[in-house]
């Protein structure tokens, strides 16, 4: 159902625009390294943990609202992600068919990103919670307006009358980059049924914008320029794609589930698991020339795990692993080289699904990441709690598929991370959390010139504080 028909989403997206305005993450892949601030302090732990934090936890395993205080809480992040690539010289210079990236090291403009989240517990009469939570993720977040980057490359190929041209902007259409926003609304119902075991369950409702711009040399890629060229009478259509680039902003919705179980092995040890759908999306159709399936751009999946210990001197430790299934959403699973078998890309191909826009189209070429986190939780004292953690999983990025990802360079692999709650007399508190992920870089071949290598790099810092009331 196409989104302004659809009033609910109509109402998640007007909040998540007010609220969710300029988002733009990259941490795990393009997931949040954690969801609120109690969590993110300890590296996005405590899917297994009975401790007392915010409402927000219903985010992370909704099984554990039951143990979240009631109320309010509301918090506020300033995340920054420092993104450049690296274009080295070529032997060719867009010479012989080939699409050059013009020498040097450009930066991303537009780096610091305020998100919010907001959530709430209702407690019933029978101990049960209803639990809403409204945050924030996205990611692939870039703007290349340098000036002096260019492209090279030969419009008409090889046997063509024109001359190779250095074009504005890392792909030739000027100022390049993408924009995407997510803004989830969960409402879940948690239950306790015994001391040592709860649950809970409830549908997440998700809106994202996109918005791609200055990629219009990729149109003789597309599944709608191969279609006329090859199939359709000289004359009958307009080869050239009007839903590839620069079409500004986009509204996509969809449904999804989450649920997540809680259970203690012991008094001290406990266990959680939670699993988020895949959320299928509606198309973005003013780019359904750039992304497969027509402009399809579901949520993948996404499966935790945590283990927690609660030792002595008020110690707990989390430890969790998530995965997130990247490589099953086919525009952001799929490899660049599917391009090759295009029949407009010169090589023999003739599957005009694996042109851009087709069910096999090229994408980002990212692989499932699984990361690996450990927490720490201090209670040091009726008013504090301290925190500290760390994260690490193999990026998702393949060298072979670098020069689409300067696009959307989420590379990351660790996440350094610290964090604090301050408990007011009264009930409630404030928390803060701050994230360090150090610079990690990709370096592989230009597709469409071997000569020369390119290389992505991507730091990141984030600043989140909440209040509970």
């Amino acid at each position: 159902m196409r989104f302004e028909k659809n009033k609910l989403s109509v109402a998640v997206l007007t909040t998540s625009l007010c609220l969710c305005s300029g988002l733009a993450l990259a941490t795990n892949g393009y997931f949040t390294h954690g969801v609120g601030t109690e969590s993110k302090g300890m590296a996005g732990t405590g899917i297994g943990s009975n401790a007392a934090h915010g409402p927000i936890i219903a985010a992370s395993n909704p099984a554990l609202a039951v143990f979240a205080e009631d109320g309010w809480q509301a918090g506020l992040s300033i995340f920054s992600p420092i993104r450049d690539y690296k274009a080295s010289s070529s032997f060719v210079n867009g010479n012989f068919g080939a699409f050059t990236i013009g020498a040097g090291s450009f930066d991303s403009s537009s780096n610091a990103f305020p998100i919010p989240f907001v959530a709430k517990n209702w407690r019933l009469g029978n101990g049960n919670v209803i639990s809403t939570t409204f945050y924030g993720r996205g990611g692939m977040n870039t703007d290349w307006d340098n000036s002096d980057a260019t492209a090279i490359t030969d419009p008409d190929g090889p046997a063509g009358p024109a001359p190779v041209m250095t074009l504005p902007g890392p792909f030739g259409g000027g100022e390049a980059g993408v924009d995407l926003s997510q803004a989830f609304l969960s409402i879940n119902y948690s239950a306790k049924v015994s001391d040592s075991f709860t649950w809970g369950a409830g549908p997440v409702l998700a809106v994202q914008a996109f918005e791609a711009k200055g990629v219009g040399l990729f149109a003789g890629f597309t599944n709608t320029f191969a279609d006329c060229f090859i199939l359709q009478p000289p004359g009958s259509c307009d080869p050239f794609p009007t839903s590839l680039t620069d079409n500004g902003h986009e509204i996509s919705s969809g449904v999804g589930f989450a649920g997540g179980v809680w259970f203690a092995i012991s008094d001290a040890v406990s266990v959680g698991l939670a699993y988020q759908s895949k959320i299928s999306m509606s198309e973005f159709d003013d780019y359904a020339d750039l992304f497969a399936e027509d402009g399809g751009f579901d949520i993948p999946a996404s499966t935790k795990i945590g283990l927690s210990f609660a030792g002595m001197n008020d110690v707990r430790l989390n430890l969790d692993v998530e995965h997130t299934e990247y490589n099953d959403v086919a525009s952001v699973g799929n490899p660049l080289a599917n391009i090759g078998a295009c029949p407009t890309a010169g090589l023999g191909g003739m599957d005009f699904e694996s042109c851009l826009g087709g069910s096999s189209g090229a994408g980002f070429g990212w692989e499932d990441m699984t990361t690996y986190k450990l927490g720490i939780e201090w209670t040091g004292s009726e008013t504090y709690t301290w925190r500290a953690g760390l994260s690490f999983g193999d990026q998702p990025i393949q060298a072979a598929d670098v020069l689409f990802n300067i696009l959307a360079p989420g590379v990351m692999e660790q996440h350094y991370t610290i964090g604090m709650t301050k408990n007011k007399p009264d009930g409630g508190g404030w928390s803060f959390s701050f994230m360090y992920a150090p610079s990690n870089t990709v370096k592989g071949p230009n597709l469409f010139d071997p000569t020369q290598t390119l290389e992505i790099r991507m730091e990141q810092y984030e600043f989140e504080f909440s209040y509970l009331w």
